[in-house]
């Protein structure tokens, strides 16, 4: 599994958002100290604020503003999306130590810095797993969990096997490629799954058939309590383009949406 397989289809899945939401508000870009590493994010909207992290190779220009999802949320919501480190406009060490859990803590210090005490957390693929690391690490600071196009990167299974062989022979490894190898840190166990005490929602594309395959099924055999919604017509790529991702997205928030006012 190398880095530049999976490159082609991310900027494919950007084209094509480019081309149908070409009008798409793109919010301003603002940066935070996490740890000594530059970390990009933006806020748009107002609300209980929602934490939206972005796929592995993306960023999240290309997998929230340009479909129009970020505007979306934020005719409701508080949206913060943040571009993970080793992406779009965050620094991209090339240490490993600079990866695994320091991208979940990334979020812990964006809430920091936006004195935010909890957030709803969306993440896709990628961002669903650093999101789960974050509800079960720090439950204290997740108001609700949504996963899209992933569910649960399980301890000792085949998924956390192939992330942790990504560019693992080569000694000039880029940024991305040591990021996704680390991506096999941030497996969790049966237990910590178990021990996940947050609303959830998992949305995955119909035709996303190695994601059901690899996480969704093994999820739904602990926690059927989980609700999964399948998006219609979507695979891995362009689920993020489907209105119903949006919509689903949506509902979930709303779902869990608080009285209390966020803090």
């Amino acid at each position: 599994m190398r880095a530049r397989f999976f490159s082609a289809p991310f900027v494919v899945a950007a084209c094509l958002a480019y081309a149908g939401c070409a009008g798409a508000e793109t919010p301003k870009v603002q940066t935070l100290d996490s740890g000594g590493l530059k970390i990009a994010y933006s806020v748009q909207g107002q609300g209980e604020p929602v934490v939206l992290i972005h796929g592995w190779l993306s960023s999240a220009n290309i997998n929230w503003s340009l479909p129009g999802t970020s505007a979306r949320l934020a005719k409701d919501f508080q949206v913060i999306a943040l571009d993970v480190r080793g992406h779009g406009a965050s620094d991209k060490p090339t240490d490993e130590d600079a990866y695994g859990q320091e991208m979940m803590e990334d979020v812990v210090w964006l809430l920091d810095h936006l004195k935010i005490e909890r957030a709803h957390i969306v993440g896709y693929s990628m961002g669903g797993i650093i999101a789960a690391n974050l509800a079960s690490r720090h439950p204290e600071r997740v108001r609700s969990l949504t996963l899209g196009g992933m569910a649960w990167l399980k301890t000792g299974g085949a998924a956390q096997w192939l992330f942790a062989r990504i560019g693992r022979d080569d000694p000039d490894a880029k940024a991305r490629t040591v990021c996704g190898r680390s991506l096999a840190k941030l497996a969790l166990t049966e237990d910590e799954i178990k021990a996940i005490d947050v609303p959830v929602t998992v949305l995955v594309g119909k035709k996303d058939n190695l994601i059901k395959r690899l996480y969704v099924t093994p999820l739904q055999k602990v926690r059927d309590d989980w609700p999964v919604i399948e998006i219609d017509d979507a695979n891995h790529i362009n689920c993020i383009l489907k209105e119903q991702f949006q919509d689903e997205i949506a509902a979930a928030l709303k779902r869990h949406a608080t009285a209390d006012p966020p803090q």
